[in-house]
């Protein structure tokens, strides 16, 4: 059974994150009231997942992150962040932390976020020895507007990124992360045109699911939607990643999101894919019509 370990100081908090992920899913919860006690659990409890406050005496969040990924480089991170930690949140993504959900949406996005990341590092886990052997590789994919096609694509990239030594645990499953959201921006956005809004009105598990009633499926069966791909390039090396995501939509104004991310940007309920995509990886292209991404990811120095 999947093993959570929440840490926040606030006994309040802990519980009402601690019921969240109960609710949503088979999984058994454990607490820890700092980063310090966090990490003394670490021994005992053996986490796949650690849920945290960035706010915490003692020891905060940011620091949690470094030494986890010193110390259990295994085991992912999400940051609960409030409103005035933004400037810490993205340092503790740039540290390594897995992804992070406002405290204010934690009721709508934490069951969501904590399913993504967790399939991404089971799947990082259970890469096959195999793949280590590659000294490079390149594939092209034209997938159909599926998004049960994206995690078997995802499990590709992140073994791929082990084989070829290209970054630690916690930098591939960032990887299938921000690549994911590439996708779901190329599948949703760019080819079947739906806006920001019209996700936020549906419920999360009718946008992966089968839903014959919902307006994804809708979009899927009428044309011109229908008949449009999303065109993937992967060409790994042990040097570096390159990921170009392509659809088949009207683009976008990507010149809009062009500049450096802001802190505040962290707390905004638009734009959450491109901030994670530009933070995890070190650089990030669009072309002039706006669909299709450029992404590289250079292996880590040390």
């Amino acid at each position: 059974m999947t093993t959570i370990l929440v840490v926040d100081d606030s006994a309040v908090d802990r519980c009402l994150v601690g019921e969240l992920l109960k609710s949503s899913a088979v999984c058994t919860v454990e607490y820890a009231a700092s980063g310090l006690e966090a990490l003394a659990r670490l021994k005992d409890v053996a986490p796949d997942l650690v849920v945290t406050d960035l706010a915490m005496p003692l020891m905060d969040g940011l620091e949690l992150v470094k030494v986890m990924r010193a110390e259990h480089p295994q085991v992912p991170v999400i940051l609960m962040t409030a409103y005035g930690s933004e400037s810490l949140a993205m340092r503790a993504l740039q540290q390594g932390a897995a992804s992070y959900v406002p405290k204010s949406q934690l009721a709508q996005k934490l069951a969501t976020i904590t399913w993504e990341v967790l399939v991404r590092a089971d799947a990082e886990r259970s890469a096959n020895r195999f793949y280590r052997c590659l000294a490079g590789s390149e594939f092209r994919f034209a997938l159909d507007n599926d998004a049960r096609l994206i995690d078997p694509l995802l499990d590709l990239v992140q073994q791929m990124a082990a084989a070829t030594g290209l970054c630690d645990f916690a930098g591939r499953v960032q990887i299938g992360i921000a690549l994911r959201h590439a996708i779901l921006n190329a599948l949703f956005h760019g080819n079947l045109e739906l806006s920001t809004e019209q996700l936020e009105q549906l419920p999360a598990d009718t946008l992966l699911q089968e839903n014959e009633l919902s307006l994804v499926d809708q979009r899927c069966s009428q044309a011109p939607y229908r008949d449009r791909k999303i065109f993937i390039e992967l060409r790994f090396s042990p040097g570096e990643a390159r990921f170009v995501v392509r659809d088949e939509g009207a683009g976008f104004d990507w010149a809009a999101f062009s500049a450096p991310i802001e802190p505040d940007a962290v707390a905004s309920q638009h734009g959450r894919g491109l901030v994670l995509m530009r933070t995890f990886m070190d650089e990030v292209h669009y072309n002039d019509p706006g669909n299709e991404v450029t992404m590289l990811k250079r292996r880590r120095a040390d």
